[in-house]
């Protein structure tokens, strides 16, 4: 019983550690913590981002795009989150679990949608190089607030093969110096 009782908390605490190091599978909407840009965002921006891993301690870092990193599926998919507030214009990355591998998916579009300035936006995919017909790892689409220079957060969406996808980003706060 005493070696039983021993594997048990070895379990417990093997699971414990795997859930602090590691993002969380979790059913419904999928919540990823903010991420750290890298300096080319805040050269394009003219503006630096402030270091750290987000209110949620677990950050993603930035994405190989140097946008704000999303979950889908409890890690299955990581969507990539950029701006370019000139174009008015957002791209999101669809990525493997590793969080810098181009995933392509079939879908015809994702759903951006926007809580401050409230927008909803349709990307339609742009599919990179290489990418198969009717796969693409990259969707745009542009919106006129887009042009607005500020943290963004909301919500990217899409079905895959039948499957709902959601995921929530929030940028991280600008560092005006």
């Amino acid at each position: 019983m005493k070696k039983y009782q021993n594997f048990m908390a070895a379990v417990a605490g093997l699971a414990a550690i795997s859930l602090a190091a590691g993002c969380q599978e979790q059913t419904g909407t999928e919540t990823a913590a903010p991420t750290t840009p890298a300096a080319t965002a805040a050269a394009e921006h003219g503006h630096e981002h402030a270091e750290g891993e987000g209110e949620h301690g677990h950050g993603h870092g930035a994405g190989p795009h140097d946008g704000t990193l999303a979950d889908w599926g409890g890690g299955k998919y990581h969507v990539e989150f950029t701006v370019d507030h000139e174009q008015q214009e957002a791209t999101v990355y669809i990525l493997g679990s590793d969080e810098k591998s181009p995933a392509p998916i079939k879908t015809d579009k994702v759903l951006l949608s926007i809580g401050d300035p409230e927008l909803m936006a349709e990307l339609m995919p742009v599919p990179l190089d290489g990418e198969a017909d009717g796969l693409s790892s990259r969707f745009v689409g542009k919106h006129e607030k887009l042009g607005i220079v500020q943290e963004y957060a909301g919500t990217m969406s899409a079905e895959i093969e039948g499957t709902p996808y959601t995921g929530d980003f929030k940028e991280e706060a600008h560092d005006h110096k």
